[in-house]
């Protein structure tokens, strides 16, 4: 790739990722979550393995790194959806908000005093965003590392 377009590429990936950082982060409030802002994560990393190619990028996303990654994202929405079973006999129930008034102690775990909280909405959005990088980027690394026999 052209000097110009390298020296582009990762300034700009950063702000990608800042983008898709913020859309899970906000996406109990507006649209977008988990899974939008994990693509846009994962557009800004493959964004660099492209231009630099996958020897040089300057994001090193090794084999263990990224399978600890979709790990966490992967156990944790278990866990959060065993709470739920835990405390209200439903999976992935949204103990924080507790509509349905089953558990008047143990929502206050999970209960903000903000007008927008989401319970475990925001959690599950960070969980989902992590399987999502993972799995878009593991997709083109793999690609970019092939080399026909």
């Amino acid at each position: 790739m052209s000097t110009i377009l390298k020296i582009f590429a990762f300034p700009a990936s950063i702000l990608i990722i800042c983008l898709g950082i913020s859309t899970i982060l906000g996406g109990h409030i507006t649209p977008g979550g988990g899974f939008q802002g994990g693509a846009i994560i994962a557009a800004g990393f493959i964004f660099c393995a492209i231009v630099y190619g996958s020897e040089k990028t300057p994001f090193k996303f090794t084999h263990r790194f990224m399978a600890a990654l979709e790990s966490i994202g992967a156990i944790g929405y278990i866990l959060l959806g065993l709470v739920g079973i835990l405390f209200s006999g439903y999976f992935l129930y949204n103990i924080g908000v507790d509509l349905y008034n089953l558990l008047p102690g143990v929502s206050s775990v999970f209960n903000y005093p903000d007008a927008v909280h989401a319970g475990i909405i925001p959690y599950l959005n960070i969980l989902i965003g992590l399987k999502v990088l993972v799995g878009l980027s593991a997709v083109v690394i793999t690609f970019l590392e092939f080399k026909g026999e």
